[in-house]
């Protein structure tokens, strides 16, 4: 019997939209008004604890977008780069190239300083960089970087950032609930993240935490009505209100996933299942010849990358689909160099929904008559 939720739906082993609980379904099966107090009530309280969480209370305001992550980081880029600004975007993947992509859009000044897709950002390059070129106001990182689950060192780069006097903007998007990242420890000015991550709601809502003391310098920076995160929280301040229509049924079902993320033992507890997952994910596809893209020293528990089966037999699309015969859904590679694919580690599943992962990949690997997942590497 193929693994599946409760709604006969197979398993997702992405890094988002995930596999979320039946309350958190359940919790979207009502409509809301979106100027009703009972909505205005639910949304503020949802931001309230979301700051919290990221240990923003006292120093942050928690501005939601909608719409995917990506939204968000748009919205953080723009709103806080000026345009006479500059920006220093670390890079090891698609995240920090989308974002590169972004500042091409909005006419942003902006410089990249990469690495390969398997090593953190250049902490060396970074302070040399900081340190000879003082028309860079910005550094941007992303925390896990999704293209490999790279983990990068967010602390040092704030740290550098912070003795430079730079400001530090942080996609925290596949990382933020579940791996550590506490204002009160680590000076951000911004940090984005979303509704359907590690806090296992719905996609659908981004949201940035942005420093008090800077939120009048984002006035008039951002191109965009939609994303003009000044705007949205000044009138939100005012009214308690969205300034256009919210995904009522997401805020909904965020708060429901925020309440269970509390029940759970919130960060470290999450964390803790997350690496349970993680190993249990990796010791199984080991046993059927697969190998890991990164070094277990750089990787987050969030999602793995795999070399790719070195047999001639195998075909991604057809892997795909044999994998989700048995009730799992997992994601295509995204790296440019080697052929890979990814397995998520986060939702609401835990180590017995691993070990099926791995029962319903060797079961696509029988189905295409692949003896073993040993890469050609």
């Amino acid at each position: 019997m193929p693994a599946q939720t409760e709604t006969g739906d197979p398993l997702l082993l992405t890094p988002g939209p995930l596999t979320t609980s039946r309350s958190v379904k359940a919790a979207m099966l009502h409509d809301w008004g979106s100027r009703d107090e009972a909505f205005i009530r639910i949304n503020a309280e949802v931001l309230a604890r979301i700051a919290a969480l990221a240990g923003a209370s006292e120093t942050h305001v928690t501005v939601p977008v909608q719409g995917s992550g990506t939204f968000a980081v748009e919205a953080m880029l723009t709103c806080f780069v000026p345009r006479d600004g500059k920006l220093l975007l670390l890079v090891n993947g698609a995240y920090g190239h989308r974002a590169a992509k972004i500042c091409a859009y909005a006419g942003r000044a902006h410089q990249v300083l990469e690495t390969p897709e398997d090593t953190p950002v250049d902490l060396a390059r970074l302070d040399a960089t900081l340190a000879g070129d003082r028309t860079i106001t910005h550094v941007f990182v992303v925390q896990c970087e999704t293209t490999s689950g790279i983990l990068n060192p967010i602390a040092e780069v704030a740290a550098i950032a912070r003795k430079h006097g730079r400001r530090l903007l942080i996609d925290a998007m596949s990382a933020f609930g579940a791996l550590p990242l506490d204002a009160r420890q680590i000076p951000f000015d911004a940090m984005a993240a979303s509704s359907n991550k590690c806090l296992e709601g719905v996609p659908g809502m981004g949201f940035v935490f942005i420093r008090k003391a800077i939120l009048e310098a984002c006035a008039g920076n951002s191109q965009s009505l939609a994303m003009d995160l000044y705007d949205q929280q000044v009138y939100m301040e005012k009214t308690g209100q969205w300034r256009f229509t919210p995904p009522t049924h997401v805020v909904v079902a965020l708060s429901e996933a925020i309440a269970q993320f509390e029940e759970e033992g919130g960060q470290p507890a999450r964390l803790a299942r997350y690496t349970l997952n993680y190993h249990t994910l990796i010791d199984g596809m080991a046993r059927l010849g697969f190998m890991t893209f990164l070094d277990p020293a750089v990787q987050a528990p969030i999602i793995v990358t795999f070399h790719a089966p070195g047999d001639a037999r195998y075909e991604f699309k057809a892997f795909y689909a044999a994998v989700k015969k048995h009730g799992f859904v997992i994601y295509p590679g995204k790296l440019t160099q080697v052929e890979t694919f990814r397995v998520g580690c986060i939702g609401a599943i835990g180590p017995t929904e691993m070990e099926q992962a791995v029962q319903a990949v060797e079961l696509a690997l029988q189905d295409m008559g692949i003896g073993s997942g040993e890469p050609a590497i």
